[in-house]
């Protein structure tokens, strides 16, 4: 028990309504404070065989630090050998240390030494001054804190003769607080998952925890116990094997270690290139990659040590290794597959195998390629083109009725026509140019050819230039022509029809 949670007229008011004869309820309903907390104080005051009206040379400090609350360990300290805190708030932060082997590990070394309490006390007075960020006991290897700065710099651009802002992303270790900064001027998904390829090539390894901010390129929808992480993102974890932990929304404890460690960044990079003049990003990399470096040596006050020696000493060993191909960014989408086997993405058309046909499959689009997904597992992968419009298919993705038409291209059917006479290839070209792509005609170019198998060339020439003539170039007005026999029929004269004498028909001079 100590006085830290109640103020000095609180205590005062305790003593006087006690010695009022007043029950600890009674006391704590006057004051507002739960009878459980008036309990204890009170055996404090009974301790001390306090009285109403205190005497006069109890002040506030000498009420609360020599009558009620008397330094107990002060006296059983003394002469006693005390531990090296600093190393035993680094010792803390190496995975499965505690305190209790920590106190023993001291006791083995000063018989003499403190007792368990006294220990943890101590060092709890000890590490209060520290930061919030410092008093949270991170293990080596657990977590990476990332966010981006509030700040930014300016940089001029030649070009435009405008100055643009790159702020800072920001990625630092929890236990070692080895910090990683890189300047950006987007905090677009691609500028943020590209960030923590850059960070984790830093570090040499990952850990097993990225705990971010809320920030919509990162977290497409905030929950306090389930967030939805974007689809790229939760990538990017599976090919480093991380896990993404979002910082909880209005919980700041949660990313304080990169709160401080942004404003560290702000205070030992930004405010010292505040009267540089870049004009260019790669100028102001070099500039916050040397700031960056200057950082991670500075030797922490508190612990004595830097950064990178803290880094190097309790948590490289403990970092996963990288993979061998760092990770490549990739775009996500949803698309049904059509009953062409074929999906959208980026204005271009992906086959599919077609027995899954109505299924919707997840496209993953990376710089060179496409795969399509279904059911966690790859059906389909594709190199990625950027031709809009057109088509990529695989055949072995075509029902067995479409396989026989692969081999095929407009010019090898019109070549075919040609064959068989002007006015068929005339008929093969139109039906080629109705339709959006040549692809989809290629049944009925073949299928009018065929014609010729079963009419003759001959006949099918003549069924052609009649469908020509009509402005009927479609395989079924050909095949219609030919079972009616109609190509057999004498072309009707062109010569036009002379009308009769009239009154009411003007005649050709009426218009001159």
């Amino acid at each position: 028990m100590s006085a830290e949670g109640l103020s000095v007229h609180n205590l005062r008011e305790i003593i006087r309504l006690y010695t009022q004869g007043l029950s600890g309820r009674a006391i704590g309903r006057s004051l507002s404070i739960s009878p459980a907390t008036i309990s204890g104080y009170l055996g404090h005051v009974r301790a001390a065989k306090l009285g109403w009206p205190l005497p006069p040379e109890l002040d506030n400090d000498a009420l609360l630090r020599r009558a009620l609350f008397p330094p107990q360990d002060s006296a059983a300290a003394a002469g006693r050998p005390m531990p090296n805190f600093a190393e035993v708030h680094r010792e803390l932060r190496g995975r499965h240390v505690t305190k209790m082997l920590l106190w023993q590990e001291y006791r083995e070394q000063h018989a003499d030494g403190l007792g368990y309490s006294q220990f943890c006390e101590h060092y709890a007075a000890w590490a209060k001054p520290l930061l919030a960020t410092m008093r949270q006991t991170h293990h080596a290897g657990d977590k990476v804190f990332v966010d981006f700065s509030g700040d930014g710099i300016r940089v001029f651009d030649a070009a435009s003769g405008e100055y643009r802002t790159a702020k800072l992303f920001v990625a630092v270790l929890g236990a070692s607080n080895l910090t990683y900064v890189e300047p950006v001027f987007h905090e677009d998904l691609p500028t943020w998952i590209g960030c923590h390829v850059r960070a984790f090539t830093y570090f040499g390894g990952v850990p097993k925890i990225v705990v971010p901010d809320n920030l919509k390129a990162g977290v497409t929808k905030p929950h306090r116990y389930d967030p939805d992480l974007n689809r790229t993102y939760v990538d990017l974890a599976d090919h480093y094997g991380v896990a993404v932990i979002p910082a909880r929304p209005r919980r700041p404890r949660d990313k304080a270690k990169v709160e401080q460690a942004v404003l560290l960044a702000e205070r030992w990079i930004l405010a010292v290139l505040r009267h540089e003049r870049f004009t260019s990003m790669d100028e102001l990399r070099a500039a916050v990659s040397a700031l960056n470096e200057r950082l991670n040596a500075r030797k922490m006050r508190k612990l004595g040590t830097s950064r990178r020696e803290l880094f190097e000493r309790i948590e490289r060993h403990t970092l996963q290794p990288l993979p061998e191909q760092p990770y490549e960014y990739a775009d996500w989408a949803t698309a049904t597959l059509g009953p062409d086997y074929h999906v959208e993405f980026d204005k271009h058309w992906y086959s599919a195998p077609y027995t899954l046909i109505g299924q919707k499959l997840d496209v993953r689009a990376t710089l060179g390629g496409v795969e399509l997904i279904h059911r966690h597992e790859r059906v389909a992968s594709h190199v990625r083109s950027r031709v809009p419009y057109r088509h990529t298919t695989q055949k072995d993705h075509m029902p067995s009725t479409h396989r026989a038409y692969a081999e095929w291209t407009p010019e090898r059917l019109t070549s075919w026509a040609k064959t068989v006479g002007p006015q068929t290839e005339v008929v093969v070209r139109e039906i080629l140019g109705a339709r959006v792509h040549p692809e989809q005609a290629f049944r009925s170019c073949l299928g009018l050819l065929g014609l010729a198998k079963k009419f003759s060339a001959q006949r099918l020439e003549a069924a052609c230039t009649r469908a020509v003539t009509h402005r009927a170039c479609t395989r079924r007005s050909v095949e219609n022509i030919l079972k009616n026999k109609l190509d057999l029929v004498q072309p009707e004269s062109a010569a036009k029809p002379q009308l009769s004498p009239h009154g009411n028909v003007r005649g050709p001079g009426y218009y001159h």
